[in-house]
């Protein structure tokens, strides 16, 4: 196959030229620019459809087109309302421009580019604005999608599986070319990508303003991803955004919107303290593209990283904690028929499960486990946590968000996404709705160190009776338009948007106070605000805040709408549509519609219609279509069941080793942590000497007379974590707490002396209150 790009039956390529994309960002908040330049070098007018990706949690608020010297805004009409225009404007002969959400995934929009005459070129300009995610090292990051990934669906699917081949960047039709400025009221101190990158450029002298471009030859094969670090940054925010003057006051568009950003501290007491009890839950991806290699030096698939991951948090985990595992494709399994008591026995079977699995599940049905999940009765005493690891992307993203949601309160969902293509709507939209984290791990990033953040914060104790008190000044109100807020944890940021109404709600000054209980204490973080509008500087979008908040709102809406039936329903998607088309924010129930009525030009001659019943190529991947995929987002979805006729694969692991007399993993850290015991103790095992470099008889031998073996092995291990892995510290701290706490239980006679002859023995200078003894 030599084609590629978007290609009509004939294999005519759809005339898609460049990618424009200019980003702005202004504290955690980001403005994204994208232009689309087409050409049709057909002899005939031309209708091309493209399918893309875009976060699932952008605010969608500008669509314009340029077709030779006219400039048409489009407008945000009801959908089905957009689309009738759209196809009277083709079939009268008028250029026509239609953008549209997935009902079902709102990161995939389909945009459609009707009556491009002969010769003619077309640059279209899409605009959207996201709050920008917290990392757990602090970093906000900006991902924007290169790869549309195959969508599994479940249920309707027939015949045979379609094959997925891949296509070498040399071979994508269309270039990218992409800037970015970065400006925020503390210094940036550095940004880091996925892709190589020009030198950061700063714009001031107090490091206020950076400029970052990709470094030239880039191909958009993949996720262009940006780590942003400021100095000092995440301090608790409230920025205050003028209404529109042309919108009505008391309306959404013309009043003020507040976005206030927290950052709880929790008390000393509290933060020092981790959860000894609760329920785990481990959902792996098993489908057929977790065969896929990681991008690291050690070319891992995505199967064997994870399974490396679930050795490291099965081994993290507090005694008295029960868990299972669960695993998914096109079906699932589990290891126990319903959660047990965490022990030695029940820990080495679950790493003999692990150690089994493989690639090899097929497609990506995540709902039926989920469901057979949250069917299982609570354990008296022991909080629900939930993690699920997958790389894919499914066609039913809000029918698991509401069945996240439905459960949020006896679970907490934390979700990563594994690899270039996984969906942010779904795995944000796990986290968000399931009250837990969202985490993504692309490229070099290791997915160990972010499960492990990830398990800190599921072990901190569970926040209670979350309240907002405003205190504003009189005849000034405070509409919330966030919903309530299901969780907070240490140091991750909680927004809050809310509508100020009132005569005086352009002046004064306020303050925002988050109450909630945890672990006993009762704690508030208070936020003062001015009610007097920020400036909003060299930003292009200067109703950022108001679209963030429409977006919210809308999104809610939109949640609400889905657990309505008759009537009820078509009056809150009545009140969502108005929101939308007010605010000029997409939603699924309102499109983009834009028709040139210049000069009143017809088109003429028979239309092209260029879909996607051959080769869609996104950003390295070759995707192939049957002649009955007609429709994109309805029932006959054309992203099928992709690994469904995958043959199961031979199990294998790249990191495991199959021969008994040799270590089971290649890392000497996942070495050691696997021969720990559950309780948090080491035995005097001669793989652990060969870890350390010594020899059995020399490890003996310098045992102190008075210390237990497994006390010594238990003091070695952790001398040579804190010596050898430092770097690597989040990743085994967990580990070492527990192996420490079994130590303290021991009454070793002279601590420091053992330490002092493990020094010796492994020539290292560890001193014995660094090792937390």
């Amino acid at each position: 196959m030599n084609r590629c790009g978007l290609l009509t039956a004939q294999k005519n390529p759809v005339p898609l030229k460049s990618v424009e994309v200019e980003l702005q960002v202004k504290d955690h908040v980001a403005t994204v620019i994208s232009t689309l330049n087409y050409q049709n070098k057909e002899d005939k007018p031309i209708e091309a459809l493209f399918v893309f990706p875009l976060p699932g949690d952008a605010a969608v608020c500008h669509f314009s087109a340029d077709i030779g010297q006219t400039h048409i805004v489009a407008e945000l009409k009801e959908k089905q309302q957009a689309r009738e225009e759209y196809d009277d404007a083709l079939s009268s002969g008028q250029q026509a421009f239609l953008l549209e959400e997935s009902e079902q995934n709102p990161d995939i929009f389909s945009l459609s580019v009707g009556s491009l005459p002969p010769g003619e070129s077309a640059s279209i300009r899409l605009q959207y604005v996201i709050e920008l995610a917290v990392e757990a090292d602090g970093a906000l990051r900006f991902c924007l999608p290169a790869v549309l990934n195959p969508r599994y669906q479940p249920q309707g699917s027939e015949g045979p599986g379609v094959p997925v081949s891949s296509v070498p960047a040399s071979e994508i039709p269309y270039s990218l070319s992409f800037s970015s400025r970065v400006s925020s009221p503390r210094p940036v101190s550095k940004v880091e990508s996925s892709c190589s990158l020009e030198p950061l450029h700063y714009l001031n002298t107090d490091h206020t303003e950076a400029a970052v471009k990709l470094a030239a030859g880039h191909k958009f094969d993949r996720d262009v991803e940006l780590l942003i670090y400021y100095k000092d940054a995440h301090q608790p925010s409230a920025v205050v955004e003028a209404g529109q003057d042309s919108a009505q006051p008391g309306t959404l568009m013309g009043d003020p919107v507040v976005m206030a950003s927290f950052y709880p501290n929790f008390p000393e007491s509290v933060q020092s303290s981790s959860s000894s009890c609760g329920e785990f839950v481990f959902l792996l991806d098993r489908s057929g593209s977790m065969d896929f290699p990681m991008a690291d030096i050690h070319h891992r698939t995505r199967i064997d990283s994870a399974k490396e991951t679930l050795l490291l948090l099965l081994k993290s985990l507090p005694m008295g904690c029960y868990f299972n595992i669960y695993s998914f494709g096109d079906r699932f399994e589990h290891l126990f028929q319903k959660s047990l008591r965490y022990s030695q026995k029940t820990m080495k079977q679950a790493l003999k499960k692990v150690e089994e699995m493989s690639a090899d599940l097929g497609g990506t049905d995540i709902l039926e486990p989920l469901q057979h999940i949250y069917r299982q009765s609570c354990i008296r005493g022991q909080p629900r946590q939930l993690f699920v690891f997958t790389d894919g992307e499914v066609s039913n993203t809000k029918e698991i968000l509401d069945l996240v949601k439905e459960n949020c309160a006896s679970y907490r969902c934390f979700s990563f996404g594994i690899g270039p293509g996984a969906s942010s709507a779904l795995v944000n939209g796990m986290a968000k709705e399931g009250g837990g984290h969202a985490q993504f791990i692309t490229d070099n990033d290791r997915m160990q160190l972010k499960a492990m953040q990830s398990l800190r914060l599921a072990l901190q104790p569970s926040v209670e009776d979350i309240s907002l008190t405003w205190d504003l000044p009189a005849g000034v109100t405070a509409k919330v338009l966030s919903p309530t807020i299901q969780n907070i944890f240490q140091g991750q940021r909680s927004v809050v948007f809310a509508q100020l109404t009132g005569q005086s709600s352009k002046t004064g000054e306020g303050s925002l106070t988050v109450k909630y209980s945890i672990a006993g204490h009762s704690c508030q973080n208070q936020l003062f605000l001015s009610l007097k509008p920020a400036p909003m500087g060299s930003c292009t979008d200067s109703l950022t805040v108001h679209h963030l908040a429409a977006l919210t709102l809308i999104r809610r809406l939109e949640m609400e709408e889905r657990g309505c039936e008759g009537e009820q329903s078509e009056g809150v998607k009545k009140k969502l549509v108005e929101v939308s088309v007010e605010s000029g924010v997409s939603s699924a129930f309102t499109a983009f519609i834009a028709v040139d009525k210049s000069n009143n030009r017809i088109i003429k001659g028979p239309l092209i219609t260029q879909e996607l019943h051959a080769d869609l190529v996104l950003k390295g991947s070759l995707f192939f279509f049957g002649d009955d995929d007609d429709d994109l987002f309805g029932g006959n979805n054309v992203f099928r069941r992709i690994y469904s006729s995958l043959k199961k694969r031979p199990k294998k692991s790249l990191s495991l080793k199959k021969c008994d007399s040799k270590p089971r993993y290649e890392d000497p850290l996942l070495q050691l942590v696997s021969l720990q015991e559950a309780c948090g103790r080491w035995l005097l095992d001669p793989a652990l000497a060969i870890i350390l470099g010594k020899s059995r008889e020399e490890v003996k031998k310098a045992k102190p007379t008075k210390v237990s073996k497994a006390a010594w092995a238990t003091v070695l291990a952790l001398i040579w974590l804190h010596s050898s892995k430092v770097e690597a510290k989040k990743e085994w701290e967990l580990i070492a707490v527990k192996a420490v706490s079994w130590l303290k239980t021991q009454k070793v006679a002279s601590m420091s002396d053992c330490v002092a002859a493990g020094n010796a023995l492994l020539c290292c200078n560890v001193q014995t209150d660094t090792l937390g003894l």
